[in-house]
């Protein structure tokens, strides 16, 4: 609430000539409630107050949203991988990157290794799964393998006809903008997890 707050304040009251910095907008909330604050923060920024920012995420999928914004450039620090480990260079480079560095930050910063072990060998089953997580994203895989939070098909038995697959089926999705995908896709979650209440997850 108080990160809200601040952003709130910043975007009521900077103009052309203000230079505004945020680090990881919409992070404490869900993935789409935090990316959908994100990208209309951007957007907010770029085309109305049209200032000079610089912005921190660690959303993958809005370094694609905004190739669209005129005025947007993207960057990223560069890292050196070793056998023994991965190097931060302190160095900012263009353009995005598909990589996240979590588990060996977690390591830098002295997390014990039982829990480092543990983490590693999630982030590996994970990834062999194609589940596709925040700050994890390797393309636009949407397999979530047996994580999946709300089934919609089954491969075991047919599976009766599903509104929310009929309505997923009959979308345009190239006559979307970026922020109708999100709100629609946001729509057919919420749609998911009331048609399932027991797959809620925390």
């Amino acid at each position: 609430m108080v990160e809200m707050t601040e952003v709130a304040e910043i975007l009521r009251n900077a103009d052309e000539r203000s230079l505004v910095l945020l680090d990881e907008v919409g992070r404490g909330t869900s993935t789409f409630d935090g990316l959908a604050v994100a990208w209309a923060t951007i957007r907010h920024l770029h085309d109305v107050t049209g200032c000079r920012a610089v912005l921190a995420t660690h959303y993958h999928q809005l370094t694609q949203l905004v190739e669209g914004l005129s005025s947007a450039r993207q960057a990223h620090l560069a890292v050196q991988e070793r056998p023994e480990g991965i190097v931060f260079l302190h160095h900012l480079v263009p353009g995005s990157t598909d990589r996240s560095y979590g588990v060996h930050v977690a390591r830098l910063a002295g997390l014990p290794k039982d829990v480092l072990d543990e983490a590693d060998r999630l982030l590996r089953q994970l990834e062999m799964e194609g589940v596709e997580l925040p700050g994890h994203s390797r393309g636009t895989t949407t397999r979530v393998g047996k994580y999946t939070q709300a089934v919609l098909l089954s491969a075991e038995a047919p599976a009766p006809p599903s509104p929310i697959v009929e309505e997923l089926r009959g979308l345009e999705i190239d006559h979307l903008t970026p922020m109708q995908a999100l709100a629609k896709l946001a729509e057919l979650r919420r749609k998911a997890l009331e048609s399932h209440p027991a797959e809620r997850g925390p």
